[in-house]
């Protein structure tokens, strides 16, 4: 018997959670363990804002910075068996306007830019409790436990000038290792996610500097809750610390300690179609990153004997 279209909604909108600006520790990922009919595709299309102290590295000599990012996004996945474990491939390309003011040693600076982002790429497997499943079989699936890992990579691709402070790509290649664990107890999933984000070195930081950043770990939670009809609306929140970096050897004192907390409501339409709300809010801020992010995204699933 097929998957129903409820059923096909709450998977596919489980593929993928974006967020537009970029990977990094402060990301908010409802779903990211899922299991997903081995074979389907998944094109995703959308569109983030942020506004407040974002974009701004803590090596740089900004203060209060009042920063805006308009993001359009494009993102593709797919899922496949990888030796009888359900696993998916995913990655996200974003461009960005951006445009505010800080202070640069005191003195009002503005920035107006638009360009590429780093773009994304992610594979992930789940080891445990979610068995690769063609459509036809995945009716009669019922998750319980899921425990799951995936490695992502942010490639240096995006918009950079080593004379400006403020930036839409960083320069420096990133790997984010992480481990997931989603139990259901229908209608609610809890999801808890560990991850460490690894940094490249920038040999050509802001006046032709060096900068290197040490890791920075990160904690998920997610409460999900099941409603009929396939939607699903869930609470996220993180933790993410360390990270502290060095310009030229020298520590630049700005270890991280900070959360955020958010909102992600998913709307099936129909069996290939479905709408997805997010934003998120900076609440325990150590260190930048002190911005809030609302988004939309438009998911298209296709293949897999859909």
């Amino acid at each position: 018997m097929p998957a129903s279209p409820a059923r096909l909604a709450r998977v596919a909108l489980c593929v993928l959670s974006l967020a537009a600006a970029g990977a990094g520790a402060q990301q908010l990922e409802p779903r990211a363990y899922s299991n997903a009919p081995v074979g389907m595709n998944f094109l995703i299309a959308g569109y983030a804002y942020s506004t407040g102290g974002l974009s701004t590295d803590p090596a740089l000599p900004l203060t209060n910075a009042d920063l805006n990012i308009h993001s359009p996004f494009v993102a593709y996945a797919h899922a496949f068996d990888a030796w009888g474990k359900s696993a998916k491939f995913e990655t996200v390309f974003a461009s960005g306007c951006l445009d505010g003011t800080a202070e640069v040693n005191g003195v009002p600076a503005q920035r107006d830019i638009c360009g590429l982002l780093d773009p994304t790429f992610r594979v992930s497997m789940n080891f445990y409790g979610a068995p690769a499943l063609q459509l036809k079989d995945f009716a009669s699936y019922k998750q319980d436990l899921i425990v799951g890992t995936s490695l992502q990579v942010q490639a240096p691709l995006g918009q950079y000038d080593p004379n400006r402070l403020v930036n839409l790509g960083t320069n420096r290649w990133a790997f984010r290792p992480e481990i997931g664990i989603s139990k259901a107890f229908r209608p609610l999933t809890v999801e808890v996610a560990l991850s460490a984000s690894l940094y490249t070195t920038n040999h050509d930081f802001f006046g032709g500097n060096t900068r290197e950043q040490d890791p920075v770990y990160s904690t998920q939670l997610h409460l999900i809750y099941e409603f009929s009809g396939g939607v699903w609306l869930a609470f996220d929140a993180n933790y993410y610390t360390e990270g502290g970096s060095s310009v030229n050897g020298v520590p630049q004192n700005d270890e991280l300690g900070n959360s955020r907390f958010g909102l992600t409501l998913a709307l099936p339409w129909d069996r290939q179609n479905s709408i997805k709300l997010y934003m998120s809010q900076g609440v325990l801020v150590r260190t930048g990153q002190d911005f809030t992010t609302a988004g939309l995204a438009w998911q298209h699933r296709w293949g897999g004997g859909l």
